[in-house]
């Protein structure tokens, strides 16, 4: 009975020994989020750090959020922040979510879909704070914050005035090896084997005289060949930068979701690297500092750029840019940053949408071409305009393209200042007048392919009346605008993201970037696009095939401005738009801009040409000012039939 009494003492001891031991492991950070219910007028964010390690509260009220406490190791803040600035809405809900990383001493707030850095990330200290462990529950009130969670445990739906979080201090490297520990059992990544290291190096270099640069390597990290670390060369231009001290330290962050900006679209793809010099700002160096990141292969269609964040332009906002940074790609798993200051640096990847290559150069054609062929379709509407006396049945709906497409290009003309300067408000009508413009454009574009048909296929019968073709020109366009309208949630401001700085978007008022309005896109624009290329098409063979036998097409020159104009009249340019893929992609975007933003302008010189030749011949069918004298030709061939 005793050796079973002393066998039962012994496995009690032994549990006890291993619930003492799994409670001596230290919760890592903190994830708090809730929704704050405040009042619908002006918001503002309080925040009050000081450092040390006791607690920290978050607590909310009818216009403010405040974040209080001593955490931090090297941070101190205290200052009232206007929520307005950051282009937060004040609605009377407003999600949050407060982040704390002991490891990198860095505090985030994400509020209201924008991320705010409240203390910026650095190496490992001597202690953290952390092991931040739920206090005791604040009153309910009318304004507060409600659902409160941590991490993924939820805590009431009640709304609470404040939650408060008690901390303990703990040595930094002992509770860096726990989460290395940890992140060797749990989350190797299975895609290429490596362990994040979740704390920060720090290498400090002493650029003492006679500097001729130095190159400093990231540690090795398990699971990666050393070679494949990070690397930083400082050229000897840094220590003559450098007037108050010859110190400057590199720091290696390998744990880098607190960096994340917070877009779907961008991602970090590789370690974070802080370079700075105490109490001085180094920029413009005669010569770059080199960075040399190795990652994984990125597909092709993906953007890849060397950013980096100024803390002192974004000091809360996490907004990462090209500024200052040249990009070298050394090979497929090799990125080269030659950088003319002192920041975080690092390698972005815009994912989703695809960016723009050579979007300024692109802007600026399609700006000059739309302003062009405005001038040119008002030139062309009083030249038609003159030419309404001949009683021609094809000058009413030339007249009704050249209007539609003019309009179409004053709009687009000025879709940026409207963008960037009416909001949301008024991009709602600029989208939905520039949707119904492109479509009135594409139709009477329809409506030139089917006249011309008639004037080939039926020649003995009478053309619809202008009245008719206004209306479906004019009329019929309108209806599927009206009922997106109706919908709501279409039309507004769009972001078209350059390759070159994912972070300076251009705006313009068309269709959303939603589910929605891209639905609309593909049911209305391409579907109407499709249906007009192809009809163009077709009818300028059918065309071809019924009047090659005239003795003028043994002219080079006719043949070409036939073919040339009748391809204007039926919009095919625009069927360069399914063409846009592939290596051949700036070639095609570059000609379809081009083409299309000229389109007006060509429509001129086909009118103005044909008026020109038509004179020349003396009156003659050849240079007719329209498709008109197609007619004429076809009763001729079949008098002499």
């Amino acid at each position: 009975m005793e050796p079973r009494l002393t066998a039962d003492l012994r496995a009690a001891l032994v549990f006890i020994l291993l619930l003492s031991a799994g409670s001596s492991d230290n919760d890592l950070d903190l994830r708090f989020c809730g929704t704050w219910r405040h009042d619908s007028g002006a918001l503002s964010l309080n925040v009050n750090l000081s450092t040390g390690c006791s607690e920290i509260s978050i607590s909310a009220g009818r216009s403010s959020l405040s974040i209080d406490g001593q955490i931090t190791a090297r941070c101190s803040r205290s200052e009232v922040i206007p929520l307005k600035q950051l282009g937060l809405d004040s609605q009377e809900e407003t999600p949050f979510c407060l982040y704390w990383e002991p490891l990198l001493d860095q505090l985030k707030l994400q509020v209201g879909g924008k991320n705010l850095s409240l203390c910026w990330p650095s190496s490992v200290q001597g202690h953290c704070c952390t092991d931040l462990s739920h206090g005791p529950n604040a009153p309910e009130a009318n304004y507060g914050i409600i659902n409160g969670t941590i991490k993924n445990d939820f805590i009431t739906n009640k709304t609470r005035e404040a939650y408060k979080f008690i901390a303990a201090s703990i040595d930094c490297k002992a509770l860096c090896d726990q989460q290395i520990q940890e992140s060797t059992q749990v989350n190797v990544d299975p895609a290429v084997g490596n362990v994040q290291h979740p704390c920060a190096h720090s290498s400090e270099v002493d650029m003492k005289e006679g500097f001729r640069g130095r190159n400093v390597t990231a540690p090795a990290t398990k699971g990666r060949p050393a070679e494949s670390s990070t690397t930083v060369h400082l050229p000897p231009a840094l220590k003559t930068a450098a007037k108050k001290t010859s110190k400057v330290v590199c720091t290696f962050f390998n744990k880098i979701s607190l960096f994340q900006e917070g877009h779907k679209g961008n991602r970090l793809f590789n370690d974070v690297v802080g370079i700075t010099v105490e109490n001085e700002v180094i920029a413009n160096l005669s010569e770059p500092i080199r960075i040399d990141f190795h990652h994984d292969v990125i597909p092709q269609h993906y953007s890849k750029k060397c950013v980096s964040w100024d803390t002192r332009k974004d000091p809360l906002l996490v907004n990462w840019l090209v500024d200052g940074c040249e990009t070298r790609e050394k090979g497929a798993k090799h990125t080269e940053c030659l950088c003319n200051h002192l920041t975080y640096f690092s390698v972005l990847v815009q994912m989703e949408p695809r960016p723009v290559r050579h979007l300024l150069a692109l802007t600026t054609i399609t700006s000059l071409g739309c302003a062009v062929s405005v001038i040119s379709c008002v030139a062309v509407f009083i030249f038609l305009c003159r030419k309404r006396r001949s009683k021609e049945q094809s000058i009413p709906i030339h007249m009704g393209l050249v209007v539609s497409l003019g309009l179409l290009n004053l709009l687009f003309f000025f879709n940026a200042v409207l963008g960037n300067v009416g909001g949301e408000s008024l991009c709602v009508w600029v989208g939905a007048g520039l949707h119904y413009t492109l479509l009135s454009s594409f139709t009477w574009m329809g409506v030139e392919v089917f006249h011309t048909f008639w004037l080939v296929h039926m020649v003995f019968s009478p053309s619809p009346k202008a009245c008719v073709w206004n209306l479906v020109g004019f009329a019929l366009p309108a209806l599927p605008v009206i009922i997106l309208a109706a919908v709501g949630d279409i039309y507004g401001v769009r972001e078209v993201v350059p390759s070159d700085d994912v972070y300076n978007p251009y705006l313009m008022c068309w269709m959303k970037d939603t589910p929605k309005a891209l639905l609309a896109h593909y049911f209305t624009n391409m579907t109407a696009l499709a249906v007009l290329v192809i009809s163009g098409l077709v009818m300028l063979f059918l065309v071809y095939r019924k009047i090659r036998i005239r003795d003028e097409w043994r002219q080079n020159h006719v043949a070409f401005l036939s073919i040339w104009g009748l391809s204007c009249l039926y919009g095919t340019s625009w069927g360069l738009t399914f063409l846009d893929f592939g290596p051949l992609s700036d070639i095609i975007l570059y000609r379809f801009c081009i083409l299309n933003a000229l389109l007006g302008f060509f429509l001129m010189l086909r009118f103005y040409m044909l008026d020109w030749m038509r004179k020349q011949a003396g009156g003659s069918t050849l240079g007719s000012t329209s498709t008109g004298s197609t007619r004429q030709h076809m009763l001729q061939a079949q008098e002499k039939s």
